[in-house]
């Protein structure tokens, strides 16, 4: 596999985790500050901070990530500094307005829908959020693009703390729920300053040229109609991906209580940890596979698609396997005994998000290829699905139910887009591998099973099962000579860790534990 992309997986691999550590201490602050019922509040604006944010931008980022990838790589400068300004444009305008409308229709989301009128001002505070982050999606775009994603590292760096900061200043300034939602926005003003800047300094002189196209408006239009096809279906599918995470959610705080609506989203951003991993995967193998696609280069997009899919399955399923088992223990360290309630819904929404993961990846793969309708499609049908399974489970079941709902809509999704990516790409799997990879995370299983579930037993899980996972995908001969080469690149650099990895290298090698994936 390139060391582009495997580089650029690794960097923005770095920037989700800071993104969700971020994240998950800013949500464990104000679970804490804000108990369960304000906490549930906060938690009914997270949705509609996401979907006025995707409507916003219409898609244009992976847009902007896309074209600049393919123009930049054919030395057209002046057409790719076009493209950012267009799109940029475009989306600020549609972010105003959408701002507005959300600020006039707040009063009839709380009062006529969820029937909580505390959740008003906390709606009306996602208006300020929007403008910056389209600014934000722009300059992101802009970094993947040209694979410099430890910029978005630094820019997602500055908006966590940011809003941690300001969010817990305004919380415990009396604000409540809507205190959370300022340091969000306050987060995207320093966020959006911090993109600008890296972009003038290090973005823009790589585009520098002494061409200049100096389009008409007709002729802008033209370009903005170009990634606004492209963008169109990408935005329907990050919608319909907003309603996979987020339906819960909101059929619970229909149904149910601010409270309920709390617990469940203590579980929901702990089940969504594994979606760092295949998240960083797919943002970078977007505009690979659009690159070796445009040069037609079979060979390369083959070695790109299974070596993202094994590096997801390796990494993701053990992972949701350890936070499965010991639901109840990390709720409890992480949000407090108050939030154990969503200790069943961690159980099993953590395995959807585990099939979601490879969805992401495949629905990369399917746009990078020039496709971005297919996964559009399936996704709106998974949607739809997802509504009514949430609608009917958590109506009979409460708050399990909508993660029971997920999971098997997550499921679905997974098979029918791991079919339509073999049938298009006419790449060929490796299942025998994968076969092996699921072995040795039911190996994992049944040893987490008889450990107690506490919290010094789910840290020992986390040991133990480490140290079984990996001698399980030695003797079972799951890696390859390219894996241990990717691996022992990154240990070496770890002095502690240097001289063993180097051991447990040859060891491997010298033994033949290494399976053979034909090239």
């Amino acid at each position: 596999m390139s060391n582009k992309v495997l580089k650029n997986s690794f960097i923005l691999l770095i920037g989700n985790l800071l993104f969700r550590v971020g994240g998950y201490i800013n949500r464990l602050l104000m679970s804490r500050m804000l108990g369960p019922e304000g906490y549930g509040l906060y938690g009914l604006t997270l949705p509609f901070q996401g979907i006025f944010q995707i409507l916003s931008a219409g898609g244009l980022p992976p847009a902007i990530s896309k074209y600049v990838a393919e123009y930049n790589a054919k030395n057209e400068k002046a057409l790719t500094r076009q493209v950012i300004l267009t799109a940029t444009k475009f989306m600020v305008l549609m972010a105003i307005l959408l701002s507005i409308i959300l600020l006039f229709s707040s009063d009839f989301i709380a009062n006529n829908i969820f029937h909580k009128p505390l959740v008003v001002w906390p709606l009306r505070a996602v208006c300020l959020i929007t403008p910056f982050s389209v600014v934000v999606g722009a300059m992101r775009g802009a970094f993947q693009g040209v694979y410099k994603n430890e910029y978005t590292v630094y820019n997602r760096l500055a908006e966590q703390v940011a809003t941690i900061v300001f969010a817990c200043v305004f919380v415990y300034a009396g604000l409540y729920a809507m205190g959370a939602v300022l340091g969000s926005a306050f987060g995207f003003i320093v966020s959006a300053i911090t993109a600008v800047v890296l972009y003038k300094k290090y973005i823009s002189p790589l585009f520098y040229s002494e061409d200049s196209l100096n389009l008409t408006f007709k002729e802008e239009m033209k370009l903005l109609w170009m990634l606004i096809r492209f963008a169109v279906p990408v935005a329907i599918t990050a919608l319909s991906e907003m309603a996979i995470y987020d339906v819960g959610t909101l059929v619970i705080g229909y149904f149910m209580l601010s409270t309920d609506v709390g617990f469940y989203n203590a579980a929901d951003p702990i089940s969504r940890i594994p979606l760092v991993i295949s998240l960083s995967v797919s943002t970078v193998l977007l505009p690979a596979t659009a690159e070796a696609y445009a040069l037609k280069n079979h060979k390369l997009l083959q070695e790109y698609v299974t070596d993202c899919l094994r590096y997801s399955i390796l990494t993701v399923l053990p992972l949701c396997v350890l936070i499965s088992v010991f639901s109840t223990p990390i709720i409890t360290l992480l949000f407090g005994s108050v939030y154990t309630p969503g200790a069943g819904v961690l159980s099993i929404l953590v395995i959807g998000m585990s099939f979601y993961s490879i969805y992401m990846i495949c629905s990369s793969i399917l746009q990078g290829t020039g496709n971005p309708r297919l996964p559009m499609i399936i996704l709106l049908l998974g949607t739809a699905l997802n509504v009514i399974l949430n609608a009917v489970l958590v109506y009979n079941k409460g708050i399990i139910g909508a993660a029971i709902g997920t999971t098997l809509t997550t499921f679905i999704l997974m098979v029918v887009i791991m079919y339509f990516v073999i049938k298009n790409t006419k790449i060929s799997i490796p299942w025998k591998n994968i076969l092996l990879i699921l072995t040795a995370n039911v190996i994992l299983t049944l040893v987490c099973l008889i450990i107690p579930k506490s919290i010094i037993g789910s840290i020992i899980g986390l040991i133990l099962g480490s140290l079984t996972y990996i001698i399980a995908l030695i003797m079972l001969k799951v890696l390859t000579k390219r894996d241990l080469n990717f691996f022992a690149q990154y240990l070496n650099k770890i002095p502690l860790i240097k001289g063993y990895s180097e051991k447990i290298v040859k060891y491997i090698e010298k033994k033949e534990l290494i399976y053979k994936i034909e090239d």
